[in-house]
């Protein structure tokens, strides 16, 4: 996953929105398999559990049956090609989302060798924001925030100041 680099900034910047958010009491529910950030999650107190490989297209069965307090997609929902029916099985009342923007100096991202790791979706913060409200969702906090690659060019240099990430807190609407 990780094999050339490392998204240090990238996972500080996750780490103290959570901490800032979701305290260790509160058990998280982290749509995906293992990564290295449920690693460092559960390294910082925090009792996880993921997803285990299913589609998560066509079945959100974990999201009923397991016990959760927090739900939270980490780089994932770019992924999904249903993302409204995932958020409308989650069950608990707290959620916490990260997402890469759309840059519209770049194509949206597709791996030729893992059909995995394909983005169906290339986010805007309001397509997100707009997603979180039909589904019930009201956002309490959001972040963006930059991720510099050390390589030289026009499109690296646009990334020192071009928000790469969006990540926000939502609570459900009690109706």
């Amino acid at each position: 996953m990780y094999e050339k680099t490392f998204p240090n900034k990238r996972f500080k910047h996750t780490l103290e929105f959570l901490q800032k958010h979701v305290a260790t009491s509160e058990t998280i529910f982290d749509l995906g398999v293992p990564n290295p950030f449920s690693k460092i999650m559960e390294e910082n107190g925090y009792t996880v559990k993921n997803t285990t490989g299913e589609d998560l297209d066509n079945n959100q069965t974990a999201l009923q049956t397991e016990q959760y307090d927090v739900f939270t997609a980490f780089e994932i929902f770019e992924h999904l090609l249903n993302p409204y029916t995932v958020l409308q099985n989650v069950k608990c009342d707290k959620l916490l989302i990260s997402i890469p923007l759309r840059l519209w100096f770049s194509p949206a991202y597709r791996s030729k060798t893992d059909m995995w790791d394909r983005h169906y979706h290339e986010f805007e913060d309001w397509q997100l924001d707009w997603l979180l409200e039909k589904t019930g969702w009201k956002i309490t906090a959001r972040e963006k925030f930059t991720h510099p690659v050390k390589k030289i060019g026009f499109r690296p240099l646009l990334r020192y100041f071009t928000p790469r990430y969006y990540i926000v807190v939502a609570e459900k609407v009690k109706a």
